[in-house]
């Protein structure tokens, strides 16, 4: 009799470890695995998904049968102790003491450790035992449930948390992995670039109207033409008579073609009858729909507009993928201006740089919601227009004014304040 009880107290504990252990393995089961597997064809991932897609059905039914056998096995293990040293206090302590040792290492901290390190490996295995047992055992849960949600309304605690977005658990999972060391910098940088696009607006990646290189329609064809194979840029819009009148877009291959027609002669060259369509867009469209227009239009130019049809910068798909990848420099680039680091670990910063692509640049955490150049963050933090000479202190950094230039801030030296 005493070896049968033996037996029941073992093959009970071994039942509670399995619950444990797969209660584990299928609520840290990675979804998105287990959702890549069933496209696969994988049936226990299927499995898997079904359990995970009704998560309350699951825990009460393993807390249900964890319960169960842990309370049977405490009461076996009673009346075993009972027998051997008879009734009183030390049968009883002697079971507890027992049973707690053996519950707490072999049925809870032994197998959750095991399923922890072999997650879904260890989920898909007991998918469909444990599958079976939340159908058994469905029409218990369902009442343990209603008695649990009416006694939470009871005390006022009905209404769950708001559901994370699937964005805000990628977030979430890349930072995490980024801390963790499991995800570089530079990777991290282009998955959350890539999040951010619904985000930002045009204004917020756009080129500004003061750093675009336009040329004078008017100008000789000859100097149009020497103007126009000086600069970086393949597409330069043309103004005539005020920069904000831009009657056209010139392609460096357009120009190319139209010269070699002329035989060289570039004094009968027609720049009109070359020159594109420009292609206006607010300055409040969402990035993502830009470059889905982008990608329609199969064009990769934009100017930028305000609400008032005043001219306010340029937009080009490279700036919109430099977003995601960072700034991408080719044979004709020049080089990168207005970031300049000091010996010191400061930076000095023009005042027109994006706080983007100085956060990219330095590796800060510059907030850009309020403005989208430093010298706007500034202004936007100080109340005013500083004067060369004045020094700021914003979210952790150390702003001192070096030029100034009527009401702008041209420039700046930008320090991170370190934290005791």
């Amino acid at each position: 009799m005493i070896a049968g009880y033996i037996i029941a107290i073992f093959v009970l504990l071994g039942m509670s470890a399995f619950f444990s252990g797969s209660e584990t393995a299928l609520t840290a089961a990675s979804r998105a695995r287990m959702h890549q597997l069933e496209k696969e064809g994988d049936k226990r991932a299927e499995a898997v998904n079904k359990l995970i897609a009704k998560r309350e059905n699951l825990i009460g039914a393993i807390l249900l049968g964890n319960n169960l056998v842990n309370i049977l096995a405490s009461v076996l293990a009673t009346s075993l102790f009972t027998a051997l040293f008879g009734q009183g206090g030390l049968a009883l302590a002697l079971a507890t003491a027992v049973m707690t040792v053996l519950v707490l290492v072999f049925a809870e901290v032994l197998p959750k450790t095991y399923a922890i390190t072999r997650t879904d490996t260890m989920a898909m295995s007991v998918a469909r035992p444990i599958g079976s047992f939340v159908f058994v055992a469905s029409w218990i849960v369902n009442i343990i449930q209603f008695i649990v949600s009416t006694t939470l309304k009871i005390l006022g605690l009905g209404d769950p948390d708001a559901t994370p977005t699937a964005e805000e658990e990628i977030r979430g999972a890349i930072d995490l992995h980024a801390s963790e060391g499991g995800v570089g910098a530079e990777d991290r940088l282009r998955l959350v670039g890539a999040l951010d696009l619904k985000e930002l607006t045009v204004e917020d990646v756009m080129i500004h109207r003061k750093n675009i290189k336009m040329l004078n329609a008017d100008l000789d064809p000859r100097q149009l033409v020497m103007k126009a194979l000086a600069s970086p840029h393949t597409r330069l819009p043309l103004y005539r008579g005020e920069k904000e009148e831009i009657v056209g877009i010139l392609h460096a291959k357009d120009l190319l073609r139209a010269a070699m027609a002329q035989g060289g002669d570039l004094s009968a060259l027609d720049v009109d009858s070359i020159l594109r369509k420009p292609w206006f867009v607010p300055e409040t469209t969402p990035v993502q729909d830009q470059l889905d227009a982008f990608l329609q239009k199969r064009s990769h130019f934009a100017l930028v507009v305000d609400e008032y049809g005043e001219l306010q910068g340029l937009i080009t798909l490279e700036d919109i993928l430099e977003e995601i990848v960072g700034h991408i420099h080719d044979e004709h680039d020049v080089a990168v201006q207005g970031v300049r680091p000091q010996e010191d670990g400061s930076v000095n910063v023009d005042g027109w740089v994006p706080i983007r692509d100085l956060n990219r640049a330095t590796g800060w955490n510059l907030p850009d919601e309020e403005a989208v150049t430093v010298a706007g963050l500034v202004i936007h933090e100080a109340q005013t227009i500083p004067e060369p000479g004045q020094s700021f202190v914003f979210h952790g950094y150390r702003f001192n004014i070096l030029r100034r230039q009527r009401n702008q801030v041209t420039g700046l030296n930008i320090s991170e304040i370190e934290t005791a």
